[in-house]
């Protein structure tokens, strides 16, 4: 499996996409740890099997093994706690924001890669998964370790193209069950 099979696989109504898998997958604003990275948290909070496994396979070549496993981890770690504080915001009930949280989120802690790498991939999954709270807060910290508003659009329109090929290819499967 590889982008050229996941290019390839994209029905011709969402030509659109397939020009811009590659065009994502460049960034001068970011390195390729932070590319790449960005694309499996990505694939991942998208769940398409077929979109993990074509971006898994090219992660899994140009990521180290601590920052293959960092973003994997922003993927599962993200999936809990944007429901929790997505929750927490659009209650409308301000008393859920004064709880702890008491959930356990040490790998934010200690990502075992750069910090501001592993929030850059925490605001990608944040932006797939509609959580607004999410997005400023790992927003702010991207920034303010030294991402540029053109870096962090780059790992969103990574984001989009992820859930958008995901999207299309869980579509398209049940059109034909």
């Amino acid at each position: 499996m590889s982008i050229s099979d996941l290019k390839s696989a994209v029905p011709e109504y969402a030509k659109d996409l397939k020009l811009n898998i590659t065009n994502v997958l460049t960034s001068t604003s970011l390195n390729d740890q932070q590319i790449w990275g960005t694309a499996l948290a990505s694939a991942l909070s998208s769940r398409n099997a077929f979109v993990i496994k074509a971006i898994n396979a090219e992660a899994k070549e140009k990521l180290s093994a601590e920052a293959y496993s960092a973003a994997k981890s922003a993927a599962s770690i993200m999936g809990m706690n944007n429901i929790y504080y997505r929750f927490t915001h659009l209650s409308g009930n301000e008393d859920y924001l004064k709880l702890p949280a008491r959930l356990r989120m040490n790998i934010i802690g200690r990502p075992g890669v750069d910090k501001v790498d592993f929030e850059l991939w925490s605001l990608a999954v944040s932006a797939i998964n509609g959580c607004g709270m999410c997005i400023e807060s790992h927003e702010k910290q991207v920034a303010a370790g030294g991402i540029s508003k053109e870096g962090i659009q780059d790992a969103i329109r990574i984001a989009s193209v992820m859930h958008a090929l995901a999207a299309t290819f869980d579509g398209e499967a049940a059109l034909v069950e």
